[in-house]
C-alpha cells in the first residue's frame, strides 16, 4: 500500500499526521509512506491538493469531501472531539484498512 503526505510548509499540522502515519507504518510491513511538499499553486491544481495535509492511500485522497476546492492552504478534519488539523489514529487506522 503507497501512503502519501502532501504537505505545505505554511501549515504546521502535516508533522502531526507525519508522526501518525509513522506509527502506523512501522507495524504495517505492506505500506510505504512518502512525503511530498506542494510548492505551488499550479503544483496544488495539477495533484489534486485539498490543503495540508493531504493523505493519498493508492493516489487517491481518502479524506477529500465532496466539492472539496484545490490549493495551498490548512485542511481541517472533522474528529470525534470536533475540527482538528490532522485525522486521530482510529481515523487513520480505519482509513488505511484491516490491520492498521
Amino acid at each position: 500500500m503507497d501512503v502519501s503526505l502532501l504537505y505545505f510548509d505554511d501549515c504546521p499540522n502535516w508533522t502531526l499526521a507525519h508522526e501518525r502515519l509513522a506509527a502506523i507504518a512501522a507495524q504495517r510491513p505492506d505500506m510505504v509512506l512518502t512525503l511530498h511538499r506542494v510548492e505551488t499553486v499550479e503544483e496544488a491544481e495539477r495533484v489534486g491538493f485539498h490543503g495540508s495535509p493531504s493523505i493519498l492511500v493508492d493516489g487517491v485522497d481518502v479524506f477529500a469531501e465532496p466539492g472539496a476546492g484545490v490549493g495551498l492552504s490548512c485542511r481541517v478534519f472533522r474528529t470525534p472531539d470536533g475540527l482538528a488539523g490532522a485525522p486521530t489514529m482510529d481515523q487513520l487506522k480505519a482509513k488505511l484498512g484491516a490491520g492498521a
